[in-house]
C-alpha cells in the first residue's frame, strides 16, 4: 500500500454566496464546514456501519472505459468504498480528504484489506497535483455542499489535473425524492450532519459540466437500497438502544427477483428523475 503522509491543508472556502442552481431560503445562510465533517467521520470508524454506494461508481466508469493502468483520483474519499474497487481493476488510485479522521480511516482499511492506493490530505480547492496528471477525476457526496462561484472553482480545479480526453465523474443528490424535503426541515432546523446541502436534477447537471467545455457522455441514476425509510427508522430506533441490521434480507429468490427488476428499471430514464443519486460522466475536450 502506498499512501503519501501529507498534512491536510487549510479548510476549504466554504460555501459563500448563494446558489444559482436552487435556492434554500432561509437555510441559505448555512454552510458545510471541515468541523461538520471532522465530527461525522469521528464516529465513523466502524465503517460496517457506514452504508456505502455499493458498485455504482465502478459499474458506471466501466461503461465508459476500462480502468486498468489509468491514475484515478477521488476527491473528498470519505471511506474510500467508491475508489477502493477501482484499485482491485488495475487503476492506479489516489484518494483525497481534508478530513483527518477520514484520512485516519482510509490508510486503515487500505492496510486492512491490502489494496494499493495513495492516500493524501490536501484541498479540493487547490490540489497537490500538476496539471493535466489523472485520467479519471471523481467524487461522489461533494458538489451538493458548495453554493457558486465556490462549486465552480472545485470542478475547474477538478479539471485542471484532467487530461485531455480523459472523465470526470460528478455524482450528486437527485432533487425531487422524499430525502430532499426530510433534508431541507433538518437543515432548517440545524440538525443536519453536514450543515448544508443542495440538491439536483439531471438536467441542471448537464448545464454546469456543459457550461464548463466538458462533454457529458454518460448519464445515470441509482435508487437507495435499502430504502430511505429503512434507514430513517434504523436511525430513529437507535436512539432507543434498538439496532437493526443495514439491511434486511428477502431470502435468495426475492432478492434475485429484485435485482433483475432493478436492473432492467436502471437501464431507463425513470432512474434519473426518480432515484436517489444522479451522476455524469463528461469528458474533457482535447486540444483542437
Amino acid at each position: 500500500m502506498a499512501v503519501a503522509n501529507r498534512t491536510p491543508g487549510p479548510p476549504s472556502p466554504g460555501t459563500r454566496g448563494a446558489s444559482a442552481a436552487e435556492p434554500e431560503g432561509s437555510a441559505a445562510r448555512r454552510s458545510s464546514t471541515r468541523g461538520h465533517w471532522e465530527a461525522f467521520w469521528k464516529g465513523k470508524h466502524a465503517v460496517e456501519e457506514v452504508y456505502s454506494n455499493g458498485d455504482r461508481i465502478l459499474r458506471n466508469l466501466q461503461k465508459v472505459t476500462s480502468l486498468k493502468g489509468l491514475r484515478v483520483l477521488e476527491v473528498g474519499a470519505g471511506t474510500g468504498r467508491d475508489s477502493f474497487p477501482l484499485a482491485q481493476c488495475g487503476a492506479r488510485v489516489v484518494q483525497l480528504d481534508y478530513s483527518v479522521q477520514s484520512l485516519a480511516i482510509l490508510k486503515g482499511l487500505a492496510a486492512e484489506q491490502k489494496i494499493p492506493v495513495e492516500i493524501v490530505g490536501g484541498d479540493t480547492f487547490s490540489l497537490p497535483f500538476r496539471d493535466e496528471s489523472f485520467d479519471v477525476v471523481f467524487h461522489q457526496g461533494l458538489l451538493e455542499h458548495f453554493r457558486e462561484p465556490a462549486a465552480e472553482k472545485l470542478l475547474n480545479e477538478n479539471l485542471r489535473v484532467l487530461r485531455p480526453g480523459g472523465l470526470l465523474l460528478v455524482d450528486v443528490p437527485q432533487r425531487y425524492h422524499v430525502y430532499t424535503v426530510a433534508k431541507r426541515i433538518l437543515i432548517a432546523a440545524g440538525r443536519w450532519f453536514a450543515g448544508w446541502e443542495r440538491s439536483f436534477t439531471i438536467g441542471g447537471l448537464t448545464r454546469v459540466l456543459e457550461g464548463l467545455g466538458v462533454q457529458p457522455v454518460h448519464l445515470y441514476g441509482e435508487w437507495m437500497v435499502p430504502s430511505f425509510f429503512y434507514r430513517a427508522l434504523r436511525e430513529a430506533l437507535k436512539v432507543v438502544g434498538v439496532r437493526l441490521p443495514l439491511a434486511i434480507s428477502l431470502g435468495a429468490s426475492a432478492s434475485r427477483l429484485r435485482f433483475r427488476v432493478r436492473e432492467r428499471l436502471l437501464k431507463t430514464s425513470l432512474p434519473l428523475h426518480t432515484g436517489i443519486s444522479i451522476g455524469i460522466i463528461a469528458r474533457k475536450k482535447t486540444a483542437a
